[in-house]
């Protein structure tokens, strides 16, 4: 697909720290379409509680008029900051005066975007929604796109935070976008019961900047730390992990190191890990950094709990420990099926305890090739790629309806 103009709205900012599916999406799209990424606006507890964030501060100068909301990233791709406030309504019980609120949000978010597509003349544009259920309910009827289209890369009903209103409201945005697309066949299943138009599209990785990290420096500090090294990247988040796990591995092989890169959320931070001697936390790092770390893992961990929130997750860390050829210990879901000739399954703790030893001894440079040659396959222009397709076949069907 070439020359088009794309609006993508969704939840994580361009900003993020974080690796960003919707952001590899831009940058894939904006090399023959021109692209409009949409920061997810400032809310008003947000403006309140992190004001001294120097990302918040920016978002604040742009409502004010201090600075630009409008930045050029590259060629054909614009990253918008949204000149307006919004409120913050997801503790209201109220149905009714939730989805009062939440229109007039998406209306002040409309007409901030209506600024940017009048100033870049965008004409006959696809709206592409990543995951944001809220803020971009209404968005469809206030822009009016050319092509509506809805991406599913989470089961976001599943956390508190959106089930409490995404329970009632997802399935409907999912039925009011034009197509559906997702990067997991359980979440392209759970879109197909709202809209029979959806697709799965897989998921890509920045595979080349993980093989170039094959030959990075040992981070300074995992000098001091043994080997062999189980490795894990990414938030240490303890809905997702299960913590149990983790323990078990670092009791079970106390000659190895437990190594763990990434936020904690505050059950990590009290739990007993931190007793034990061979157990690291590193705490965040600059995705950039994170091949080096990867690098010198001996196994490379996903420990995820099974549950509504993980079920159907694609963990974009699973294809990252494979692009650099690491044996890789994973639980079994149904997002993990594609994964089975190349990646451990685990089913259950001690299964994960066991699979360690096997994927020591199984390991050599033959297996090692074998899962960067798969992990090759998952590039953002195929998945891309497949979202065109699904456009190409979406305006079909709208052409003879």
């Amino acid at each position: 697909m070439k020359n088009k103009d794309i609006i993508i709205v969704g939840q994580q900012p361009w900003d993020t720290d974080i690796g960003s599916n919707c952001k590899n999406i831009a940058l894939e799209m904006s090399k023959h379409n021109r692209v409009l990424y949409v920061n997810s606006p400032l809310d008003r507890i947000t403006k309140f509680r992190a004001k001294d964030d120097p990302r918040i501060q920016r978002r604040i100068n742009v409502i004010q008029k201090k600075e630009q909301g409008l930045i050029k990233i590259k060629e054909n791709l614009w990253n918008y900051y949204p000149d307006c406030l919004v409120e913050s309504i997801n503790w209201i019980d109220n149905t009714t005066l939730f989805t009062l609120f939440n229109k007039m949000n998406n209306r002040k978010l409309a007409k901030s975007i209506m600024k940017a597509i009048d100033k870049l003349n965008l004409q006959d544009y696809i709206l592409f929604n990543d995951n944001e259920i809220f803020k971009g309910f209404y968005l469809n009827e206030y822009l009016r796109p050319e092509l509506s289209i809805y991406y599913s890369r989470d089961y976001m009903v599943g956390v508190d935070y959106w089930k409490k209103h995404g329970k009632q409201l997802e399935p409907i945005l999912i039925g009011n976008n034009d197509l559906c697309v997702a990067n997991s066949t359980f979440l392209a299943d759970y879109c197909k019961q709202f809209n029979p138009n959806s697709f799965y599209v897989g998921q890509g990785c920045e595979v080349e900047a993980f093989t170039k990290g094959i030959n990075s420096l040992k981070p300074s500090d995992l000098l001091g730390v043994a080997r062999p090294i189980i490795g894990y990247v990414g938030s240490l988040n303890s809905e997702r992990l299960d913590i149990q796990i983790i323990e078990s591995l670092a009791t079970h092989y106390p000659d190895f190191s437990v190594v763990l890169v990434g936020p904690e959320d505050d059950s990590f931070k009290m739990s007993s890990l931190h007793q034990l001697e061979n157990v690291f936390f590193l705490g965040s790092k600059p995705v950039s950094e994170l091949p080096a770390y990867i690098n010198a893992f001996d196994i490379c961990i996903n420990p995820q709990l099974v549950n509504e929130i993980t079920i159907g997750n694609y963990p974009r860390k699973i294809d990252e420990y494979l692009a650099m050829g690491k044996p890789v210990i994973a639980t079994k879901t149904k997002a993990m099926e594609s994964f089975a000739d190349h990646v451990y399954l685990a089913e259950t703790e001690n299964h994960f305890l066991e699979l360690v030893e096997q994927a020591i001894l199984d390991n050599n440079d033959i297996v090692s090739g074998k899962r960067k040659g798969f992990v090759a396959t998952h590039t953002w222009t195929k998945s891309v790629a497949e979202i065109y397709k699904s456009i190409r076949n979406t305006i079909k069907i709208m052409k003879y309806n």
